[in-house]
Parts: structure tokens; C-alpha cells; sequence
């Protein structure tokens, strides 16, 4: 779905070249849910920007009408990320960046990663996307759990007192991370005696405003990453995109980061090998590695070298991921301390679940 005939026989080259059969097109969100009744596919692509009905409100109606997995083809901008992660609340399962300049040039470029990322789409369970089901978990919570924040104690004692102290937290994530990362962070309180950094698999123009919802949704201090940042207690980094993050020190309860700009090999940047090998050599206190649901197997080599160094760690259950890619790679290391559910992650970095 694009409002560019060029760009849409350009994706559908690209999607067939790749194995993919694409058997529809339209030219903006109205004609998009009218193709998408009569052609039922597996897998959408929406750009974000079309007339007549935008690919926001075309997400909306197509979950609630004929839910089929999505992802969002946005423009590689500040403006671009904030239409994509309204999308993503919306129910859309992931989203491909467009570079800036020529796009048609660079979606080719990226060709490959376009169709391995609408191959794994095409495999999401929706019933683990969007705001919708952020919103129907928090319901059933509700009466039964107090939401943490800065303040929040329960009956045996502050609710961060199961944070051993001065404690590094390192999450990684990919495909379905957004919403898996905020349900995660939202859940930990704000006096817990930790510190750490978000790895999201996310271009640069997306993390800046990726960080400031994560601020926004709970009761730690979260900010995109810098180079040679310092992270206190209650502090979150998230690692900029397009870059590498190392953690090159611990001293104090305090962590000092370096972005890097230059290639691992790892294939993806930001990595989460790179940013959990690092904490593995630089932190000597409690270290806790978990990985969130996403394609690929990134974080499989970081959670090996955590455990050698005794920290614990935990991966999200298949039940729970909307692609259980990362986390079944993880596991499969034999390094995974515990499998828990979404949920339950925050419970399991607090100690209070094995």
C-alpha cells in the first residue's frame, strides 16, 4: 500500500524477488482495506503517508475489521518516527525505515532486509501487538497489582527493595520490542537501585523519540544514549541507532557509556552482543541480561558472556513474543536462567520471580 505507483512496483519486484507473492496493491488506506478484504494475505505493507486515509487510521481499521499483520513503510525522519509509533500503538507489528534523498534507490539497497522483515511479520502474533493489548493486559491487572512508580511500596517494604544494589540492567530487542520494552520498563519502580540500557533494534531517527515514551511511561530517567554518558541509579539509556553501545566502566554505581560508529560484524547496529559482551567485562556488580521478543538471534552470543561472568539471565516466553526469534536463540544457548512472560519480566529482574 503506497500512493507512489513507481514505489509500489518497485516493493512488489523487491517482495517477489524474494520468494514473496504479493496479490494486491493500493494507493492509499481506503482502497488498502478494500484490497485486503477481497485478497485476505498473510502480510501488509503500508506506508505511513497516503491520501484520502492515511496508513495510521488505515491500521485501525484494518485491525479491527480484518486483522492482518503489517508493517509500516516510514519516512526516515523525526516527523516520520512519531507517525510510525502511532502506527505501531494502532497494531501494526513492525516497520522498515525509509532512508532519506532518493528512496527508491535505498529500499533497493536494502532489499534482502525488507523481505526477511515481511517474512517475519508475516509470522507475528497479532494478539501480542499494539496498544489495544497493552491496554487489555493493564485492565486485568487492574485491582490486582499497583502500578509501580517512584513512590510505590507494598506491605514488606519499599517496591524496589528486590533489586539487589547497585544493579546494570541490559534489555535487548527487536521486531514487537517497542511495546514489549515500554510493558517492561513502565513495571519497574522508580527507586529500584539499578541502571542500565535499552538495545533496540531501531534506526537512529527513531531512538531519540523512542527514549522520551519510555520516560514518559515510567518511573526511571530514560534518555537516548551519548557518548561518554553517565548512568546513575534510576537511569536508562537507549542505544542510539545506527551505532554500537559499550559500556567502558562501572565505577560508584555509576556507568560511562561510548557510542561507536563503526561496523561489528554482528549485522545489525545497534547490537546487543556488543552492548551485553561489554557490561560482561566492565561490571563487576549484579548484572542482569534479558532478551524481548524479535527476529534473528542477536543477543545469543551477549547473554553467553554474561552468564560466564555470573550474572543472571532472562528471556520472554514464546507465548508472550510477538516473534519468538531472539529469545528462542537465547535460549537455546543454554545461558537463560529463567523463561517468563512479558509480564513477568519486570518480577523476574526485581527477584521476585525464578
Amino acid at each position: 500500500m503506497d500512493d507512489s505507483r513507481f514505489m509500489r512496483g518497485l516493493i512488489a519486484d523487491i517482495l517477489e524477488s524474494g520468494g514473496v507473492e504479493v496479490v494486491g496493491e493500493a494507493a492509499d488506506g481506503r482502497e488498502a482495506l478494500d484490497v485486503v478484504a477481497d485478497a485476505d494475505p498473510d502480510v501488509v505493507t503500508m506506508d505511513v503517508e497516503m491520501p484520502e486515509m492515511d496508513g495510521i487510521e488505515a491500521v485501525e481499521r484494518l485491525m479491527a475489521e480484518h486483522p492482518t499483520p503489517t508493517l509500516m513503510l516510514s519516512a526516515y525522519t523525526a516527523e516520520g518516527a512519531e507517525e510510525t509509533f502511532a502506527a505501531l500503538d494502532a497494531g501494526a507489528v513492525d516497520f522498515f525505515a525509509k532512508p532519506g534523498g532518493e528512496v527508491s534507490m535505498g529500499v533497493s539497497r536494502m532489499e534482502e532486509q525488507l523481505v526477511e522483515t515481511v517474512r517475519s511479520v508475516a509470522g507475528a502474533d497479532l494478539s501480542r501487538a499494539g496498544r489495544q493489548r497493552r491496554t487489555e493486559a493493564a485492565t486485568a491487572a487492574a485491582g490486582s497489582a499497583t502500578p509501580a512508580s517512584p513512590s510505590a511500596s507494598t506491605a514488606d517494604g519499599p517496591a524496589g527493595a528486590g533489586v539487589k544494589p547497585n544493579t546494570t540492567l541490559i534489555i535487548g530487542s527487536s521486531t514487537g520490542g517497542p511495546d514489549a520494552v515500554e510493558r517492561v520498563v513502565s513495571a519497574l519502580p522508580g527507586d529500584a537501585d539499578l541502571r542500565g540500557v535499552v538495545v533496540q533494534h531501531m534506526p537512529e531517527a527513531f531512538t531519540g523519540r523512542f527514549a522520551n515514551r519510555l520516560d514518559e511511561a515510567c518511573g526511571l530517567s530514560v534518555r537516548e544514549a551519548e557518548d561518554g554518558m553517565r548512568l546513575g541509579r534510576g537511569e536508562l539509556a537507549v542505544a542510539k541507532g545506527g551505532h554500537h553501545l559499550e559500556i567502558t566502566n562501572a565505577r560508584n554505581g555509576r556507568l560511562r557509556l561510548k557510542v561507536i560508529d563503526e561496523e561489528r560484524g554482528e549485522g545489525v547496529r545497534p547490537s546487543v552482543n556488543v552492548t551485553m559482551r561489554s557490561a560482561a567485562e566492565a561490571v563487576d556488580d549484579p548484572l542482569i541480561g534479558v532478551i524481548l521478543t524479535g527476529m534473528g538471534g542477536d543477543g545469543s552470543d551477549g547473554v553467553q558472556a554474561l552468564s560466564r561472568v555470573g550474572a543472571r539471565v532472562l528471556a520472554q516466553d514464546e507465548d508472550s513474543c510477538v516473534v519468538y526469534g531472539m529469545p528462542k536463540r537465547a535460549a537455546a544457548t543454554g545461558a537463560v536462567d529463567s523463561v517468563l512472560p512479558l509480564d513477568d519480566i519486570a518480577a523476574g529482574i526485581a527477584g521476585e520471580r525464578a
